[in-house]
């Protein structure tokens, strides 16, 4: 198979699950975040170097307050004590978004974290925390303007996105049968191919990635040129 470096993922239909389930909302969050470090260790374990996920959006906020909460609580609470754990997995943490709008305690975590698996790490997952993609451009082009550039080329542009250096997904997955990519990394995703599947993010499985994949290694991948049949 062709494995892509960079799989993105809007990890879609935790809510669903937990209804059909008879569960509140946020057990299927809770569940949720299970299945993103199963896939983690998947994606370790068949090569790819670059794991992203849409974890919250810009948009999110106007959920109800208290599940809004809910999920920060969540985060703060998966994210402490998992450093050493994600050290000896080799993952490096990185997080994307903004982060004027998120408490200052979970910030100076997510520092941490992003410098203490900063070394020998075999695959970096960056994590979208209150992230939209019109957002992270206009964040560029008030970067640019204050620092005054007169002319920029794409790559230069790029590179003054949340993402930065890190090359631009290959492959996005969306869960729960939505076919749309809600804002998420607009730039970046210009000629990443994209995978729908009707599961929800609770279910998705080892076997769903393969299948996906599988799915993204029959494409042929033009960039706008012609390729010989």
């Amino acid at each position: 198979m062709s494995i892509p470096r960079h799989v993105a993922i809007i990890m879609d239909g935790n809510g669903r699950w937990a209804r059909r389930q008879g569960m509140p909302r946020i057990m299927g969050h809770y569940r949720g975040a299970e299945v993103a470090e199963e896939i983690t260790k998947a994606c370790i374990d068949i090569g790819v170097e670059y794991l992203t996920l849409f974890a919250f959006s810009t948009e999110n906020w106007n959920r109800p307050k208290e599940e809004v909460e809910l999920l920060f609580d969540l985060l703060r609470n998966y994210l402490t004590g998992k450093k050493e754990e994600l050290i000896d997995l080799g993952v490096r943490l990185k997080f994307i978004g903004r982060r004027d709008r998120i408490g200052k305690d979970l910030r100076l975590l997510m520092e941490e974290l992003e410098r203490d698996t900063s070394k020998d790490y075999r695959i970096t997952v960056v994590l979208a925390v209150d992230y939209g993609g019109r957002d992270d451009i206009l964040r560029a082009v008030n970067k640019l303007i204050r620092l005054e550039f007169d002319h920029i080329d794409e790559d230069t542009f790029s590179h003054f996105l949340d993402l930065g250096d890190i090359p631009d997904p290959d492959l996005l997955i969306r869960t729960a049968g939505e076919r749309r990519i809600s804002n998420f990394l607009l730039w970046n995703l210009a000629y990443t191919e994209l995978y729908f599947t009707e599961v929800c993010w609770p279910e998705f499985t080892v076997e769903e990635l393969q299948r996906a994949i599988e799915d993204f290694s029959n494409r042929k991948r033009k960039f706008g040129r012609v390729l010989d049949e």
